[in-house]
């Protein structure tokens, strides 16, 4: 239940909201082989990771020599598989897992976020950006002879030379992939004025090559979703595959796989059931799990609600999180011109010296993120781009800061009366 509603108002943001995740599932009526599908590569989504796949349990293999976790499911586990951090973070567990002997960092926490950590300049002072894994394989017994070290991540945190990122949930992520560009372009361009009068620019990233608008990841910096999870999958887990084929870790005493280590399957060793699972390597069932995921649920308005989506409405803040988009014609059935609810602009804005991480991406400075979408947000643990907070409240007031875009909206927020204020917080959390 939402809290708030019988309580003085006192401000306090209602929290995670409890009941049915209500997300999770596939996209609505999806065809039997697109359904599938989706239920293959949900499985093999949740598949663990081990060097070499000779792990009882761990069947999926080329883990690491450096990584995160072994598991996307284990990054993406709330409130449902696809979702976000989890309230008991699995990275302290793989940290020895199968004799592993890496240490935990000080900034992952068992009832903290999962974590991943960028170092913004190199050692010889030039930047920096990329992932540097928490963990190695080293004493892990399926990989005899690897002796490479874990980042001095003490040394990174005592020069202020480190910043994290949670994981991004992935709920409705196939119907943000099917907005045109000119429809991003448009439900920014029908904001104008409000946007001048409020004091917020705002710009898409753009791909280098072709021009089109990147839209996924904390920046925005990745195209499509195969893009994201290929990406990902090797710099989370340290799996090679078909975008991005060679290893991280160069050290040959650590190389006990051919490269790349996902690729298309030539024979069918799953029989799931699904053909194009299947055939289909990790990463292109990655895609399509993301791709048919159905979006969040929000919960059914109520009065309070009501009031919080109109205090939501008067202080701007949809002029950023833009309420609604609609896709374009899409391959996959029921989901061409449709109306959904991501509560996003999917462009980048200056988010202002206290939330600036210093790291470029793609065309995004190292003060600017992608509007995060809310649509889920009432089943979202930790927020902002490195769960510094679980606290909606908090994580609102942080928008403020010099040079942010959203300081006058979040100056309209602190004028709202207390009730107002307590709505829009329960409004959030029923999203």
């Amino acid at each position: 239940m939402l809290g708030g509603e019988n309580q003085a108002f006192s401000q306090v943001d209602p929290g995670v909201r409890t009941g049915p995740a209500g997300a999770g599932g596939p996209l609505p009526n999806l065809d039997p082989l697109a359904l599938s599908f989706f239920e293959s590569a949900s499985a093999r989504f949740e598949e663990i990771d081990s060097v070499s796949g000779t792990i009882v349990g761990e069947r999926g293999f080329g883990l690491g020599p450096r990584f995160n976790l072994n598991s996307c499911s284990g990054c993406h586990a709330f409130p449902a598989v696809g979702g976000s951090s989890p309230f008991t973070n699995p990275q302290i567990a793989v940290a020895t897992l199968d004799g592993a002997r890496n240490s935990v960092p000080s900034f992952i926490s068992e009832d903290g976020p999962v974590r991943e950590a960028r170092f913004i300049k190199a050692p010889d002072g030039t930047p920096d950006g990329g992932v540097h894994d928490l963990f190695v394989i080293t004493g892990r017994s399926d990989a005899p002879g690897c002796t490479i070290a874990q980042p001095d991540f003490a040394g990174a945190i005592a020069q202020n030379n480190i910043i994290f990122r949670i994981p991004t949930p992935l709920f409705g992520l196939g119907l943000v992939e099917a907005v045109p560009d000119l429809g991003l372009e448009a439900a920014m361009a029908a904001l104008d004025k409000r946007r001048k009068a409020l004091g917020i620019a705002g710009r898409f990233n753009r791909n280098g090559n072709d021009g089109t608008i990147t839209r996924f990841g904390w920046k925005a910096q990745n195209k499509s979703l195969l893009l994201f999870v290929g990406e990902a999958y090797n710099v989370e887990q340290g799996v090679t595959n078909e975008i991005f084929p060679n290893e991280r870790e160069t050290d040959p005493h650590c190389q006990f796989n051919g490269t790349p280590e996902d690729t298309t399957n030539l024979t069918n060793a799953f029989n799931s059931g699904s053909p194009a699972s299947d055939y289909a390597s990790d990463i292109v069932n990655f895609a399509a799990f993301a791709r048919l995921l159905a979006a969040p649920v929000p919960v059914p308005p109520t009065q309070l609600t009501t009031q919080g989506r109109r205090a939501f409405q008067s202080v701007g803040c949809d002029v950023c999180h833009i309420i609604t988009q609609q896709t374009g014609q899409s391959a996959f059935t029921g989901q061409s011109n449709l109306t959904f609810a991501p509560f996003s602009d999917f462009a980048l804005h200056n988010m202002g010296a206290g939330l600036a991480d210093g790291i470029a991406q793609g065309n995004a400075a190292g003060n600017e993120f992608r509007t995060a979408p809310l649509w889920g947000l009432g089943q979202r643990i930790f927020l902002l781009h490195d769960g510094r907070t679980k606290d909606l409240l908090a994580a609102i007031e942080a928008h403020f800061s010099p040079g942010s875009e959203a300081n006058t909206v979040i100056n309209n927020f602190k004028a709202l009366s207390p009730q107002d204020k307590q709505a829009l917080l329960d409004f959030l959390r029923s999203l």
